[in-house]
């Protein structure tokens, strides 16, 4: 089933020719089902290219997905066009009386300061309290996972002494739970991230589920709320070369990074990157919008005065 967006999003072509059945509005309202409301607030700083990757990576589903874009009003983008911006994307004052069946929060470049030195942060705050009532389920990526763990349950995260940068091996715990339903003993997943919030603290938090952790990297899924809160501390939706782009461009910056583990062919930067994350990737969000997303919204969202009820599903 298909991805619905609006017809002229750029990244629609694209996805077009992988073969990802993506609908505009037009024929959408023919469809006679309701499809699953997905809000995407997007925090990264090239936004086509994190609505690809995310897109991507919500269109392994026979569900058909209805996908809005949402940017923090507080804080002005730089690498994207104001006309992008004002086309394709909400703010969270158009946005705050919808309910939404599931929500992304992504990543963004801010790690090393101080959460309150963000200057978007107060509006996150206000967004992430808005998710407990007015999302089914909202996954937390990266930055996005420290902040929500620091804002809920006042985790803070430290400074690593190296960025956590590559491919690194996870091993999966609490197999029967459906989120991790289908993956492998052990899995790479994406990292790119200076700090962390230490697993030793997240493993002394009894409301939260560790899902799959890496001796190197720590901390990569986790939930809360019997799935109402999922915590993303990597990047699966990254793309074959995402890695490689972060690499030379740091390179040509002269900063100081290293060679992402696992991720060129004979660790040479020069070979084309090796992708090895797609299918857990994947399953992670087929997971993620059958079980709960899909099995766990009211069909009428607006007819449900809270989500109380669904706690725990």
């Amino acid at each position: 089933m298909p991805i619905k967006i609006q017809g002229d999003l750029p990244v629609k072509e694209i996805l077009e020719r992988e073969n990802i059945f993506v609908m505009d509005e037009g024929r959408a309202v023919h469809q006679d089902i309701r499809p699953i409301q997905i809000l995407i607030l997007n925090l990264m700083p090239l936004k086509e290219e994190t609505e690809l990757q995310l897109l991507r990576s919500l269109s392994n589903t026979p569900l058909q997905v209805d996908v809005t874009f949402m940017a923090v009003e507080s804080h002005e983008a730089r690498n994207t066009s104001i006309s992008h911006l004002n086309k394709f994307y909400e703010t969270f004052s158009d946005l705050k009386d919808r309910r939404f069946d599931g929500m992304i929060i992504t990543g963004a470049p801010v790690e090393q300061m101080e959460f309150e030195e963000v200057d978007y942060w107060n509006e996150l705050q206000e967004i992430m309290d808005w998710t407990s009532d007015h999302v089914t389920s909202t996954i937390f990526l990266c930055w996005a996972a420290q902040a929500s763990l620091y804002h809920f349950y006042g985790l803070k995260k430290r400074q690593l002494d190296h960025k956590m940068f590559g491919l690194f091996w996870h091993k999966v715990l609490n197999r029967k739970i459906p989120l991790v339903r289908g993956f492998d003993d052990m899995f790479l997943a994406p990292h790119s991230r200076h700090t962390e919030v230490p697993i030793e603290d997240i493993r002394a938090c009894k409301d939260i589920t560790i899902l799959a952790e890496s001796e190197e990297a720590g901390l990569f899924l986790a939930m809360a709320e019997g799935g109402r809160k999922i915590f993303v501390m990597g990047h699966p939706e990254y793309d074959r070369v995402t890695l490689d782009g972060e690499y030379k461009r740091d390179m040509s910056k002269g900063l100081p990074i290293e060679i992402p583990e696992n991720y060129y062919r004979e660790n040479d930067p020069a070979n084309k990157p090796l992708l090895m994350w797609r299918a857990h990737a994947n399953n992670l969000y087929t997971n993620w919008l059958n079980y709960y997303v899909y099995q766990s919204t009211p069909f009428d969202l607006y007819g449900t005065p809270d989500f109380d009820s669904i706690k725990g599903h």
